[in-house]
């Protein structure tokens, strides 16, 4: 009988265990205006609500984090880290993303800052299976640190980097987020144009936190 309880308080703790602490970064430097940062907020409370989304969410017991950045110095916890156990959890965490108000306006660029901001703050994530940052942004960096430097880092501390390259015309974004942003088990997603990046978060989050995907 003390053998069967314990099977199962295991198999109940490894069911509520968090699969992947997910931090989303959006980019809210002097490129992003008004529309286009709502387009990334939206983007993101909208995805999180689909239900596909939500589901793998609660499932994985995922625990999330949303910052924002630009420039030197300038990046900003804006919600914090919290687990998502239920459907509540999942409207309370869109609700928070959709009204979240911008942190910086006229500032550089400097994804390399952002990354080392982040790998610091994921310290502070629950204990979870894995840690992944999400960069997403419409520019190459023009400020900060060398954002191959970063990427290595956090590599060395096992997190993995994944990207949205947003595309004003051609591909120039995309492949800099290849060769530069994100880690060796990374991916990037490509939206074509801001009015794209609903779609790219949606995929995006569904890949990372979709036992269907690996």
């Amino acid at each position: 009988m003390r053998g069967f309880l314990t099977a199962f308080a295991l198999t109940a703790t490894q069911a509520t265990a968090c699969d992947t602490a997910l931090l989303l970064t959006i980019d809210v430097s002097n490129s992003i205006d008004v529309a286009e940062y709502r387009l990334q907020t939206d983007g993101m409370a909208d995805a999180v609500l689909d239900a596909e989304v939500s589901e793998a969410l609660i499932q994985g017991q995922i625990a999330v984090a949303v910052m924002q950045w630009s420039g030197v110095g300038r990046q900003e916890i804006s919600i914090p880290w919290r687990q998502i156990r239920t459907i509540s959890d999942v409207r309370s965490f869109a609700a928070e993303a959709r009204s979240m108000p911008r942190a910086f306006v006229m500032s550089d660029t400097a994804p390399g800052d952002a990354i080392m901001f982040a790998l610091n703050y994921m310290e502070q994530a629950p204990t979870c299976n894995r840690q992944v940052i999400d960069i997403s942004g419409d520019g190459t960096p023009n400020a900060g640190s060398d954002t191959r430097t970063a990427a290595r880092e956090a590599e060395r501390r096992g997190v993995t980097i994944n990207g949205i390259a947003i595309e004003s015309m051609g591909l120039a974004i995309t492949n800099f987020f290849t060769r530069a942003v994100i880690t060796r088990d990374g991916f990037v997603i490509t939206a074509r144009r801001h009015l794209d990046y609903p779609r790219a978060i949606r995929e995006k989050i569904l890949r990372e936190v979709s036992r269907i995907f690996g």
